[in-house]
């Protein structure tokens, strides 16, 4: 039996399968970290450099494994520093566990150091189970219904652990009323519609003409039933964002990104179909979506909640997205007029000519979009991309081709800045042996990539593969923040509340171990790739990039040209900047062979 509560909970948690924690120390949970000591490494512990970035991790590393993410934090601040990480867990439908530290029993509401009401703090973003233990016989149903709820609905679980229960001696419940004797496992399977469920599926599918797939983080387990079905209906294919990996994008007929970092392939997609499978996505722009009453509708998800939320339905499917979209083909009829197809793929093309063209206009000194296109051309097999909120999103999304067997994430509904360097480190943890490259503006990378650096250089030596490359887009602008304001408001760009200083980041990297470039000639960018990523240590590029290569979307409305013209005439500091760029960005897409 274990001596303390502290023991029994990592020996609980390793029973149900968990060798890693991310986190970061303090006095509020120095039993669990001294009980961490003790087991000798048996649960790995990632010193993050702050609790917000030990819970993206922990996120990350549901995302890149399908298993439950643990954190710790302290009490007081460090449990309010969780919180960020944990929300980016929450809203992408992703499990983690968190362990939370409390002042000990006696001082819970005295208004003693660090004693907040943490049920009340966790209750949103944890909603699905958060428990403050009181006695040591109540931590073993604690640690198995929080893991089992995380693991089973992919919700974020929290239990609150007051300092001084931490370290009491570790009672089992006893044989009588009043106590709970739980255990550990869960056998998940695959939840399939019954039989007339998918034969109305089946019947608004084979009647349609023009089908459009529309793929989520849901399907990425689905990739070989997704692509079976599109080539049974002759139907395109469109990926939200977390669903980049869900389908590869050298096939002809998938269409890319969706939205407003999407492609216009995407787009028309959308706009001319005349059915609409929506399969494991959440995705939340219904401009992008057929016009109400246009397209006939189905839906797959295993969350009820998500199901005929973005468009109205006629067949709601509850179920596996794999294991639905198995049972449903048979059911499909071959659509033997492959005139949509053919448009679809002639679309594609076009579009994938319309990007080359808009990467390699030039700007001053480097187009952004050219180093996410040369980055895609030279993707590693079996790589890990990870991106951060910010234009780094728009060139990840629509300049980057997967291949089967790439993985790639970004915090999706959250959209928080400083993600992609903790996404990363979690990676490299998660697939040692797997190249990871992840994408930062500088604004997110002055938010806390450069402190996560230093986690890599701490960890690095300990990955198969070392290869672990930091991109940054050093444009000395919160780019996508001041696009915004010159769309959406009409207002020009303000230097005190957008403008970045410009930091040596490669020299940096450098300083503390690692490897490092600045780029600033658009000629390098290729070759500077190929540096980082043949280095024998984790790699810095910072790429000096023009913030004002705009991020268009692929339909453009009057009211956002308007707001844009609207912002420029006002005095926007980069008018003439902006003007050239726009201009050559429209022109790349038009002859996108001509400079």
């Amino acid at each position: 039996m274990a001596d303390t509560v502290a023991d029994f909970i990592w020996q609980r948690l390793q029973a149900w399968g968990v060798r890693r924690v991310y986190g970061y120390p303090g006095d509020g949970i120095g039993g669990l970290v001294s009980a961490l000591a003790r087991l000798e490494g048996a649960v790995d512990f990632i010193q993050a450099r702050h609790e917000e970035m030990a819970g993206l991790m922990a996120c990350a590393h549901a995302k890149f494994t399908g298993e439950v993410g643990i954190c710790i934090g302290t009490s007081g601040p460090g449990a309010i520093h969780l919180l960020n990480g944990l929300y980016d867990a929450k809203l992408d439908h992703q499990p983690v566990l968190a362990l939370v530290g409390q002042q000990a029993r006696s001082a819970i509401g005295s208004h003693y150091q660090q004693d907040l009401d943490l049920q009340s703090l966790f209750k949103d973003v944890a909603g699905a189970y958060v428990e403050t233990a009181s006695t040591p016989a109540q931590v073993r149903h604690l640690i198995d219904r929080a893991y089992r709820i995380a693991k089973s609905e992919r919700r974020v679980t929290c239990i609150i652990l007051p300092s001084d229960l931490q370290l009491a001696s570790m009672e089992q419940p006893a044989h009588e009323h009043g106590m709970t004797h739980s255990g550990t496992g869960i056998e998940l399977s695959p939840v399939v519609p019954d039989a007339a469920a998918l034969a109305r599926a089946a019947e608004v599918l084979n009647a349609g003409e023009r089908v459009a797939i529309l793929v989520g983080a849901g399907a990425l387990q689905a990739t070989d039933e997704v692509v079976a079905v599109a080539e049974r209906l002759g139907a395109g294919i469109a990926k939200a964002l977390l669903g980049k990996a869900a389908v590869p994008d050298d096939l002809p007929f998938c269409t890319g990104s969706i939205g407003l970092l999407g492609t216009k392939a995407s787009w028309d997609l959308m706009q001319d179909c005349d059915t609409l499978l929506m399969v494991g996505s959440s995705f939340p722009y219904v401009e992008f979506l057929p016009e109400e009453g246009k397209a006939r509708g189905v839906q797959i998800d295993r969350n009820a909640g998500m199901l005929g939320l973005r468009y109205p339905m006629e067949v709601n499917l509850l179920g596996d997205s794999a294991a639905t979209l198995a049972a449903l083909l048979p059911l499909l009829n071959e659509k033997q007029d492959r005139s949509w197809r053919e448009t679809i793929e002639a679309g594609v093309a076009a579009s994938q000519e319309e990007i080359r063209g808009m990467a390699l206009a030039p700007a001053e000194p480097i187009n952004p979009q050219r180093v996410a296109w040369e980055l895609s051309q030279r993707l590693p097999d079996g790589c890990i991309v990870t991106a951060d909120s910010g234009t780094t999103t728009v060139w990840y999304a629509r300049n980057l081709h997967f291949r089967r067997g790439m993985m790639g994430s970004v915090s999706g509904t959250l959209a928080t800045m400083g993600c992609a360097v903790p996404y990363a480190i979690a990676a490299k943890f998660a697939h040692p042996d797997r190249p990871v490259i992840a994408l930062v503006g500088d604004g997110a990378m002055q938010m806390n990539g450069l402190t996560e650096l230093i986690t890599i250089s701490k960890y690095w030596e300990r990955w198969i593969d070392p290869r672990l490359v930091v991109m940054v887009l050093n444009n000395h602008d919160l780019a996508y923040v001041t696009w915004e304001e010159r769309v959406q408001t009409g207002d020009p760009k303000w230097e005190p509340s957008q403008a970045l200083p410009d930091v040596p980041y490669a020299e940096f990297a450098r300083s503390i171990g690692l490897g490092g470039i600045r780029v600033e000639d658009p000629e390098q960018v290729g070759a500077a790739w190929e540096t980082a990523l043949a280095a024998d240590r984790p790699f810095v590029l910072d790429m000096v990039t023009d913030p004002n290569v705009p991020p268009l979307p692929p339909h453009i409305t009057l009211k956002q040209a308007r707001h844009f013209m609207g912002a420029l005439a006002k005095g926007d500091p980069e008018s003439g900047s902006v003007i050239v760029n726009t201009a050559r960005g429209l022109v790349g897409s038009i002859l996108p062979s001509k400079e």
